[in-house]
């Protein structure tokens, strides 16, 4: 056991604030971490210390030097990397260890070899976890695109080229012959090498419209692992996650049997601490093979924390100190229905074109039961151009799928955000189709339902009252008075 006093939060946004208050919550200090784009951040005002860390924008959250020296200047014992950034580098787990710092989050063997698309297929290869062909990183040049040629004449097309250290969507294509395959792999490397430094691409099989079904693990030092049940994140946009439900909708004893996969893939792989992995589902069989592991914590995790009741990153901090998992099996029973949005500064219609630079003049959030707010934005909140988009995560639970449905749309009318375009508009948009309604989703909803890109634009009556207000307010005069 190594007990943590000190946290370090390196990351920004939502995730920081997230964490900060776990740590908070568990009676211990925190430090986080900033950019100058960054310098009036609301999650800063949570942190018991803040240290600029350079000018940015992003490079310096993705310096690892500059991690290490901000955790030594706070006096951190520990660094907890959030989501996205270097939450997956496992040159930073490496960098903690070697300054004695402890890194909340998987070792750096495990990171590094589940980082590797090609490695993880191996360890699970060895496990007798059924995964989709692929093939290990391809040949530079011609001896690249033959390679891509004589696994595609094996297994046909549609096939899919991936970054082998891709993630969160990136450096993903899909291919649907051989001139494209042969125009596209050069644009993969390039992408690879620009997102992640690293243009190894590697190919799989493409599964036409599958169902994006993950489960997510913890795992103690000591051998033991459990699983919090599933999340279903078929629903996404340039395989970008949009909307997650908790638990997936599948016959129990297909639940059981991914529960006790990913158990296996956790083992296999030595896990510890929080992780998720990740299959995709036949919708027809619901046949399911391995896809990956992601070795953080993920965006989605509130809606296995309010179906559950167990906060994932305190028993993180607990893992990472060296604690036992003593969380009774009786716990994971996962009552009813849980949805989240990630409700974005972002125009749906404008191919999710980014608000960045506007101002949010009016905020009001829902309420009620079983609501949770994951969220950075208030009135007078500047979208930032430098950042993510992200306002907040609106994460509901009923006791019922029809229930989750309806308390989602009464949360979604029930936000005021006035400024920016926001993604609302789009979810209550889904909340009232009908293939949604029936549970009925795969990654190719999007695309098979544009009519959801018909929502009107009006704006509601109240928010035009209240960008009046915040005038009023501002300009200390009624404009519309003379």
């Amino acid at each position: 056991m190594k007990k943590i006093n000190k946290v370090l939060v390196a990351n920004r946004g939502e995730i920081a604030l997230r964490i900060i208050r776990t740590v908070k919550e568990m009676g211990l200090s925190t430090a986080a971490v900033y950019e100058k784009p960054d310098s009036e951040a609301y999650f800063l005002r949570f942190a018991d210390q803040a240290i600029l860390i350079g000018d940015g924008p992003r490079k310096d959250y993705l310096n690892i030097d500059k991690i290490i020296w901000a955790a030594q200047k706070a006096g951190a014992d520990a660094i907890h990397p959030g989501y996205g950034f270097l939450s997956e580098n496992p040159d930073l787990a490496t960098a903690c260890e070697d300054a004695g710092i402890t890194f909340i989050g998987p070792p750096p063997k495990v990171i590094r070899d589940l980082g590797n698309k090609v490695v993880a297929r191996d360890i699970m290869k060895k496990a007798a976890i059924p995964f989709i062909p692929g093939t290990g990183a391809l040949a530079d040049g011609e001896e690249g695109i033959r390679e891509a040629l004589a696994f595609a004449a094996q297994q046909g097309y549609p096939i899919m080229l991936k970054a082998l250290a891709g993630g969160g969507g990136r450096g993903i294509r899909k291919i649907a012959g051989e001139e494209e395959l042969r125009a596209q792999l050069p644009q993969a490397r390039f992408e690879a090498r620009s997102a992640f430094n690293d243009d190894r691409i590697y190919i799989e099989k493409c599964v036409e419209s599958p169902r994006h079904i993950e489960v997510q693990i913890l795992a103690d030092a000591y051998g033991h692992i459990m699983h919090l049940g599933t999340r279903d994140c078929s629903i996404q946009r340039r395989h970008q996650k949009l909307l997650e439900i908790a638990p997936a909708d599948l016959p129990p004893s297909v639940l059981e049997a991914m529960h006790q996969t990913a158990i296996q893939a956790a083992r296999q792989a030595g896990y510890v601490n929080a992780g998720t992995v990740e299959f995709l589902v036949d919708p027809q069989t619901n046949q399911f093979w391995f896809m990956e592991v992601n070795t953080r914590l993920q965006v989605e995790h509130t809606v296995t924390e309010i179906l559950t009741g167990i906060d994932i990153i305190r028993q993180q901090i607990l893992l990472a100190e060296g604690g036992r998992l003593e969380i009774p099996e009786e716990r994971i029973y996962l009552v009813g229905k849980a949805i989240q949005v990630r409700v974005n500064a972002e125009d749906p219609k404008n191919n999710f074109m980014p608000e960045g630079g506007k101002r949010v003049d009016v905020y009001q959030s829902p309420g009620g039961p079983e609501i949770r707010l994951d969220g950075i934005v208030y009135q007078g909140y500047k979208i930032p151009t430098d950042y993510d988009s992200l306002l907040v995560k609106l994460t509901v639970r009923g006791y019922s799928w029809e229930q989750t449905i309806q308390r989602l749309k009464r949360a979604l009318k029930d936000f005021l955000i006035v400024g920016p375009k926001t993604t609302i508009p789009f979810y209550l948009a889904i909340c009232d189709e009908k293939d949604f309604r029936n549970g009925q989703f795969t990654t190719s909803y999007l695309d098979l339902h544009p009519e959801i890109f018909n929502y009107p634009d009006a704006e509601r009556e109240i928010a035009k009252l209240s960008r009046l207000i915040a005038e009023i307010h501002s300009r200390k005069i009624n404009p519309y008075a003379y």
